[in-house]
């Protein structure tokens, strides 16, 4: 009996030192961000009537955001279907970003292009997958944005489909850019392309590679469909 008594007080005591510690114990505060640089991709549709000053617009937010502390690089690019923009944004990490949408000339950009606007600012904030230098592209290259959508358990089979591609494309001849951003659920991703010109894309969308790519890339997809692949122009 005093051996269970003796046992019972022990445990006791062990609960009462544990729940004491964790009282100590600062909270858990929020998940951090994790670090590195934000590139933003966001999708905007215009009424095609107000494409000229819509484009306006936008240049002048580029001009702006390009001065701000922080901004690696932003692109406007104009799809082939009137009124159709993405603008492509690289910040320094989540800080600088979160600076720049509080700033003053951010606010006024929005009030001005909302009235055009037939769609919503749909912004979508990712981190590195396979990012490589920035280079350069002639003003008739053609851009490319694709938003990837894989189911969660086809995912690991996805990565390495995205991986392939990108080290097969960045050797293909007029390829300027291939890269792939990790969008904020872990299954969705943008690719992002510029091609010297539509020669270039015909001969890289016909390689053998991208159709082992696309065709893989369709077994991890939602509802069939892996993607969404569009074709832009960059705004001067």
């Amino acid at each position: 009996m005093q051996k269970r008594t003796l046992l019972i007080g022990l445990i006791v005591s062990a609960l009462a030192a544990g729940a004491s510690a964790a009282a100590q114990a600062p909270p858990a505060g929020p998940p951090q961000p994790a670090p590195g640089p934000r590139y933003i991709v966001t999708y905007v549709d215009v009424a095609p009537a107000s494409e000229a000053q819509a484009v306006a617009l936008f240049k002048s937010y580029r001009d702006a955001s390009r001065r701000e502390d922080g901004n690696a690089r932003l692109d406007i690019l104009q799809g082939t279907r009137r009124g159709q923009f993405v603008v492509a944004e690289e910040w320094r990490d989540e800080a600088a970003f979160k600076a720049h949408r509080s700033a003053a000339h951010v606010s006024q950009f929005h009030d001005k292009l909302t009235p055009l606007r037939i769609t919503a600012y749909d912004e979508r904030v990712h981190t590195t997958f396979a990012v490589a230098g920035a280079s350069n592209a002639p003003a008739d290259a053609v851009w490319v944005v694709t938003h990837v959508d894989v189911v969660p358990n086809g995912l690991p089979k996805a990565r390495e489909f995205l991986h392939g591609q990108v080290e097969h494309a960045r050797k293909e001849t007029g390829n300027l850019r291939f890269d792939v951003l990790q969008g904020a659920r872990m299954n969705h991703f943008t690719v992002v392309e510029a091609w010297r010109d539509e020669r270039a894309r015909e001969a890289h969308i016909s390689a053998a590679h991208t159709r082992t790519y696309r065709e893989g890339l369709r077994e991890t997809a939602v509802d069939g469909a892996p993607y969404d692949e569009r074709l832009y122009r960059l705004v001067q």
